[in-house]
């Protein structure tokens, strides 16, 4: 398959049939469905990681060698990604559909307690470095933000002044968790898909190693422009509740009482930090994004955070 690509890293039109994309990345390349024949097609995708061209590869190498084969093969990989030209194809698992199904991330969330279990000795923290900043550096610049009095209910739209209240004072009187596990990084809902009833997981380019409560809060409440969804409180319940009886099930231990009330606090601590991403994003309406869609973002990770403060 390295046949149809150049040594430049782009696909030669006279060896394939045609080719759509299905995205365009952060940086402005193109995720592409690549037809060889009208049946054989494959997914070609620009390496773009957070800390090198090669790091999707390295991961396929290393760490996802021990997991299930819940991720898309690689069929073929550019020889040398050092100069900024790495590539990947991957077979293609068809056109998946990314609205959010309970039965979905219940399926997921089993398959991230199973790798939340893998040892992390072989990796450090720089090695695997996220690209969102730690839980404990948001906690300190939300507290700094409102004891400067600079989020208040007035910069928070429809956000019960109580709710803020309750959320700080337990932020302040409680520290989260520093465990850290193999995190996949970018859970949000166009990185999954259910085919032929088996849960599929995408772009794992930014596995890192973080707090167990990141993939689930992505999965649960992270809202995303292009990918929306509405949990209701029953539903986290359930999705927080599964997840635990999957963790007791295959550790043999379960996760202290405490840990719904950990993740209640981390997930409005996120989405708290993520309307003020929102908010300049739509003040500042520079094209990256529909401005509707943030618009809905906005209130959905409102939403979030308060069903979330609601239980502290």
């Amino acid at each position: 398959m390295q046949s149809i690509v150049t040594p430049e890293g782009q696909i030669d039109d006279k060896k394939i049939l045609r080719r759509e994309t299905i995205y365009k990345g952060m940086n402005g390349k193109l995720v592409e469905r690549i037809y060889v024949t009208p049946y054989e097609t494959f997914i070609y995708k620009p390496l773009i990681g957070n800390a090198a061209p090669d790091r999707e590869v390295w991961i396929y190498e290393h760490i996802l060698p021990s997991f299930p084969p819940i991720y898309p093969k690689m069929i073929a990989r550019s020889p040398d990604s050092s100069t900024g030209g790495g590539w990947a194809l991957f077979e293609d698992l068809g056109r998946l559909g990314h609205v959010f199904d309970e039965a979905a991330a219940k399926a997921l969330l089993s398959q991230a307690a199973a790798w939340h279990a893998l040892p992390t000795e072989p990796y450090g923290r720089a090695q695997l470095r996220g690209q969102k900043p730690a839980s404990e550096v948001v906690r300190a610049e939300m507290l700094q933000l409102r004891q400067e009095r600079q989020l208040l209910t007035a910069d928070t739209p429809n956000m019960p002044d109580r709710l803020l209240n309750v959320f700080f004072s337990s932020l302040r009187q409680e520290s989260l968790p520093a465990d850290h596990v193999l995190s996949h990084g970018d859970l949000h809902l166009g990185n999954y898909a259910l085919v032929d009833g088996q849960i599929k997981v995408l772009d794992w380019e930014d596995v890192h190693l973080n707090s167990r409560y990141w993939d689930l809060y992505y999965v649960i409440d992270l809202s995303h422009p292009l990918f929306p969804k509405a949990v209701q409180p029953a539903a986290r319940e359930r999705l927080l509740e599964h997840y635990m009886d999957e963790v007791a099930r295959q550790n043999g231990a379960g996760l202290k009482a405490s840990f719904k009330r950990h993740y209640y606090l981390f997930s409005a601590l996120y989405s708290l930090w993520m309307l003020k991403l929102i908010q300049s994003d739509i003040a500042n309406n520079n094209g990256t994004w529909p401005l509707e869609r943030l618009k809905l973002q906005l209130q959905e990770t409102t939403d979030s955070f308060i069903q979330c403060a609601e239980q502290l």
